[in-house]
């Protein structure tokens, strides 16, 4: 009699995450990356049913083999899945554009953390409200502080999670909401820990009422499967969006094989429901993976309005950019993105038009809505050449302009649109700045360009003539088709001659070994231009003459000697003037605890106020004299 046995296999793509990512590599590194066909667009509609869906998966999807690891209870699990990996999130810090409740702060009276688009804020890890309270995002707790009036700052009152792993915050009058996700580890065979693995991952968004703020009240806890991608506030509405892979279970039993997909859950505090095939929404396009991504929606003002959820099968998110009424989401492929479109306004969320261009994304910079089109920069890579281009799509997701083959063999390294114009650097040993033409977005030509030492990671609208850019410091290479990164480099670009943009000013911070979180976070950048400001957050390198005889290399490293914040006066007559330096360090020159590393600063009326994981220091804005400083770690 044959024994009857039963195994669970998770179609799941741990195994397949690295061969794919390995694969990717090595084409990259050999520069074989093949060119193809702009596709054209693909509308959103939802599965017929359960077994189109799952169908769908099985014939697009590319299996990748099985692969054996221990779930949290210690048994031996078998799957086998396509190329699969979860969407980690893009960005965890961000705020701009605040509601007024009340008697509060006056525009001009406090920041608002750094954005791309004005209204559509960003999560991020400090917020500041209209009553002139910081809240901060430490480990697993939330901290809220009282800021001012500067003389009664003190920690009023703290948040701490067990549930979950705060990813960022939103504040909107007495109302806090915050994001994260909760990640079960599920252990695979063999003694390698990075073969580890998250399942049952969910993503949490917690509303609090603050009203009283030394006694938050939670009113709702809403969840969706997945791990947290990325987020966006527009009013009242917190969008935000968590993936989870594509997969299915199957029983090996005598004779049958019986599998089944495994949807998302969403739900409200605590009452939660499987996502149906019916429910999600897809384009019939072919990928190596696919997630299920869900964008939901809450009223974080009217806790009695049911939040909203979509679910699309996607490819593996890799940025993110939000216009007022769009959610469009970059999946990255071998030789593409793919974009998708989905329209929100208020509740409403509806998953409306896919499209994919050649090339990768570099961040949420490289994308913009503009006049109802959709503008992207990608870089590709054919043989042993890069290239970079923008595209021009409309609301479809059609392309209907091009401009490509942009400075070939170097990357894009920044990206900025304004109006009718891009600003696009791109470098591999001098950097070019060029200035492109979208006012006909069927014909996208090149303006100008301006040439000049170093690179520019962050561009930064000061006015709608000139630009700041944040970045490196080069020195070419004597031999060799490269360059040496030298300090930190903040430079202003006359762009008002489009054909002939120019450096009319610029500043560098240290030597080689120097960096700034603003290198890689928008929102580590504090720019006022009614007050003349700019703070960002540096880390200091100095190389010592004395140690080379001669002519110190270019390659040679200085030695780290200074954290904080440097505070600048910026004009355009006058450039980038140092004012000062504030740092948390408490032991002088040693700079390698960064857990006092400045990562954020903000300003409430006459009061500068610099954020690092361990105390909130309180500085005066007019000299930088200290005033106070608030341990919250």
């Amino acid at each position: 009699m044959q024994e009857k046995f039963s195994k669970r296999v998770w179609l799941y793509g741990v195994a397949a995450v690295l061969l794919a990512m390995l694969l990717g590599s090595v084409c990259y590194q050999l520069g074989y990356i093949p060119q193809i066909p702009i596709t054209p667009t693909s509308a959103m509609g939802t599965f017929a049913s359960y077994e189109e869906l799952h169908d769908f998966l099985k014939e697009k999807s590319q299996p990748q083999g099985w692969y054996p690891y221990r779930d949290a209870s210690g048994n031996v699990v078998i799957f086998m899945a396509p190329a699969t990996r979860s969407a980690g999130p893009e960005g965890v810090f961000a705020s701009e554009g605040f509601s007024k409740f009340g008697e509060s702060l006056s525009d001009g009276q406090r920041s608002a953390t750094n954005v791309q688009v004005i209204g559509v804020d960003e999560a991020d890890s400090v917020k500041t409200d209209d009553y002139g309270y910081i809240y901060l995002m430490t480990g697993n707790n939330i901290t809220i502080l009282k800021a001012y009036p500067s003389e009664e700052a003190q920690i009023v009152s703290t948040i701490t999670f067990t549930d979950m792993a705060p990813a960022g915050i939103f504040v909107n009058g007495d109302r806090l909401a915050v994001l994260g996700s909760k990640y079960n580890l599920a252990q695979t065979l063999g003694y390698d820990v990075r073969w580890n693995y998250f399942t049952d991952t969910s993503t949490y968004a917690k509303v609090y009422d603050v009203s009283n703020r030394s006694r938050p009240e939670l009113l709702e806890t809403f969840t969706a499967g997945g791990s947290y991608f990325n987020s966006r506030m527009i009013g009242e509405y917190v969008y935000f969006v968590a993936s989870t892979p594509a997969y299915y279970t199957f029983e090996i039993l005598p004779n049958i094989i019986v599998d089944k997909v495994n949807f998302p859950k969403i739900g409200s505090n605590g009452n939660s429901r499987e996502v149906a095939a019916t429910e999600v929404h897809y384009s019939n396009t072919t990928d190596n993976y696919y997630l299920f991504t869900t964008i939901a929606a809450m009223n974080i003002q009217n806790i009695t309005e049911e939040p909203n959820c979509k679910t699309i099968m996607t490819g593996g998110a890799s940025s993110m950019y939000v216009s007022r009424n769009n959610i469009y989401i970059a999946y990255p492929g071998a030789d593409k993105t793919s974009i998708y479109r989905i329209y929100i306004e208020n509740n409403t969320i509806t998953p409306e038009a896919q499209g994919d261009v050649p090339g990768q994304v570099l961040n949420q910079f490289s994308m913009d809505e503009y006049n109802n089109y959709f503008r992207i920069a990608t870089t590709t890579r054919a043989d042993t050449t890069t290239k970079n281009n923008v595209y021009v799509l409309n609301m479809s997701m059609s392309v209907i302009g091009r401009l490509e083959n942009l400075a070939p063999g170097e990357h894009i390294y920044s990206a900025r649109f304004m109006g009718n114009k891009c600003y696009l650097v791109t470098f591999v040993s001098i950097d070019p700045l060029f200035v492109i033409d979208l006012s006909n977005p069927t014909n996208p030509v090149v303006l100008g360009e301006l040439k000049i030492p170093g690179y520019s990671d962050y561009l930064h609208p000061y006015d709608e003539n000139h630009l700041i850019g944040v970045g490196k410091h080069t020195v070419e290479a004597d031999q060799g088709f490269f360059a040496w990164y030298q300090g930190v480099k903040i430079a202003m670009f006359d762009v008002g001659n489009v054909s002939n943009p120019i450096e009319i000013g610029n500043y560098t911070i240290g030597d080689r070994g120097s960096d700034s979180p603003v290198l890689r976070d928008h929102k580590a950048f504090l720019f006022d231009k009614q007050r003349n400001l700019l703070v960002i957050p540096v880390l200091v390198a100095e190389i010592d003459p004395s140690e080379y005889p001669g002519v110190v290399p270019p390659y040679a490293y200085g030695k780290l000697v200074w954290q904080g914040a440097y505070v600048f006066n910026v004009t355009i007559e006058e450039g980038f003037s140092l004012r000062g330096g504030i740092t948390h360090m408490e032991n002088g020159p040693y700079v390698y605890d960064t857990s006092y590393y400045v990562q954020r600063s903000l300003y409430i009326e006459n009061m500068l106020y610099t954020i690092s994981s361990v105390k909130v220091k309180i500085n005066n804005l007019q000299d930088l004299a200290f005033v106070k400083e608030i341990r919250v770690g």
